[in-house]
């Protein structure tokens, strides 16, 4: 009887074991078809070629592409001098840096442009010119 109960025993564990071991590939496969598009606010910049995209906790290169030409055409409407940085939220993926010419480690791929500030955003560090006085 106590053979029979130990076999009966074993024998569910090794069927639930090959069943949830299936269910783990099933997940797997879903999890790599839905990529997961998140949305980031940040400052953006447009600088002689260069897209940047600075929140407070990160700094991504922006990868070019058509989101990212037509963010920096709207940038452009608003800012009054090259180096001015405007707010922005946008959507987009995040992945490892492929390009040799680039350095950052990370680039963002902009997938939708949400909102785009209509002034620049205010200066960290302002620089003023005073007179010298000879």
């Amino acid at each position: 009887m106590k053979k029979i109960v130990l076999l009966s025993m074993l024998l569910a564990v090794v069927f639930s074991c090959k069943n949830s071991e299936e269910k783990n590939s099933e997940v797997e496969e879903t999890t790599t078809e839905n990529v997961e598009v998140k949305a980031y606010k940040g400052d953006y910049i447009d600088s002689n070629g260069a897209l940047v995209l600075m929140g407070t906790n990160f700094i991504y290169g922006v990868k070019r592409n058509e989101m990212s030409e037509k963010l920096s055409q709207q940038v452009a409407n608003v800012k009054k001098n090259d180096f001015d940085m405007v707010g922005v939220v946008v959507r987009g993926n995040i992945s490892k840096n492929t390009d040799t010419d680039s350095e950052w480690e990370e680039v963002i791929t902009i997938t939708e442009i949400m909102r785009v500030s209509d002034k620049p955003s205010e200066a960290d560090i302002k620089f003023e010119e005073s007179a010298k006085n000879n």
